[in-house]
C-alpha cells in the first residue's frame, strides 16, 4: 500500500450509482480529504489493496456484492479503516449483524443531510486518528519497556558479576595471613577478616561497631607496632578512596615471622 511522509486523510466512496458518487465528491471536496471512488465492491477491494484508506463509505444494495459483505472484506484487508454504510434501504438484519460483529462502525441513511453527513465523516476520521495514536503510543510503550528490560538485564548481569567478584574478594581476604580491618569515614568497623578476628580474639569486634570502642587504642593512633596477647604485631594504615568511592582507612596487622625469608632466597 502506498504511503507518504505526511499522510492525508483518505476516504473511499463505494456506490453503484455514479450520480451519488459525484454528489458526495462535490459535498466533500472542500474538507481536505483525499477521495477515491468505486462503482462496486470488487473495485473498492482493488483500491484497498493498493492504497491506505482511513474511512470507507459504502452503499448497501449493489450488484454482485452487498455493502456489508464488501465492508467485511475491507476489514480483512485493512482492519483499522473505519467502515460506514450509507444506504436508502435499511435491511436491518444484515446491518445489525454487521454492526454486532464489528464489520461496520455506523449506518447512515439516504437521502442525507449534508451537515449531518459531514459531521459523521469527521467523527469517523477522528476515531481513526485516535486508534492510530493509541497504536503509536502502545508501540512506543512497548519499545520503552523492551529497552528497560534490556537495561535491567544488563544491570542484573553486572550486579551478578560484582557479587561474584565480591565473594571471591572476601575469600581471598579471609585467606590472607595478614589481619585486615576496614574502618569507614564515620569510624565504624566495615569489615574484618578471619586473621584479624584471631589476632584480636579478646576484643569485641563486630561489623558496625565503633572502632574506638572495639579496638585497642594502639591501632587507632599512629603507632607502627603493638603487642596483643604477647604477640608482636606490625601496623600499617592506608586511606580508602584513591581508586573508589569508599571513604575511611584500612588497618593491616602483621604478626612477626608471618613472612620469613629463607636462607638463599
Amino acid at each position: 500500500m502506498s504511503s507518504t511522509a505526511t499522510h492525508q486523510p483518505t476516504l473511499l466512496l463505494v456506490d453503484d450509482e455514479q450520480n451519488i458518487l459525484s454528489a458526495l465528491r462535490r459535498l466533500l471536496r472542500s474538507e481536505g480529504y483525499r477521495i477515491f471512488t468505486a462503482n462496486s465492491g470488487a473495485e473498492g477491494i482493488e483500491i484497498l489493496k493498493t492504497e491506505t484508506v482511513d474511512v470507507v463509505i459504502s452503499d448497501q444494495r449493489m450488484p454482485g456484492m452487498a455493502g456489508v459483505d464488501f465492508l467485511r472484506a475491507a476489514r480483512e484487508i485493512q482492519p483499522d479503516c473505519v467502515r460506514i454504510v450509507l444506504s436508502g434501504y435499511t435491511e436491518l438484519q444484515a446491518v445489525t449483524s454487521a454492526i454486532n460483529d464489528g464489520a461496520i462502525y455506523k449506518f447512515l441513511c439516504k437521502p442525507w443531510d449534508d451537515a449531518h453527513l459531514k459531521a459523521n465523516i469527521a467523527e469517523a476520521f477522528e476515531r481513526r486518528h485516535m486508534a492510530d495514536e493509541n497504536r503509536r503510543l502502545t508501540e512506543e510503550l512497548k519499545r520503552k519497556n523492551d529497552q528497560l528490560e534490556a537495561l535491567l538485564a544488563e544491570r542484573s548481569d553486572q550486579v551478578q558479576i560484582r557479587s561474584e567478584a565480591l565473594s571471591v574478594f572476601h575469600e581471598v581476604l579471609d585467606a590472607l595471613p595478614v589481619g585486615v580491618i576496614g574502618i569507614d569515614a564515620e569510624g565504624l568497623i566495615a569489615f574484618c577478616n578471619d586473621t584479624a578476628m584471631t589476632q584480636l580474639s579478646g576484643y569485641p569486634i563486630g561489623l558496625g561497631q565503633r572502632a574506638d570502642a572495639a579496638l585497642p587504642a594502639d591501632l587507632l593512633g599512629s603507632a607502627t607496632e603493638t603487642v596483643i596477647d604477647n604477640t608482636p604485631l606490625s601496623i600499617t594504615r592506608a586511606p580508602l578512596g584513591q581508586h573508589s568511592t569508599s571513604r575511611g582507612h584500612l588497618l593491616a596487622l602483621l604478626s612477626a615471622g608471618t613472612f620469613q625469608v629463607r636462607e638463599g632466597d
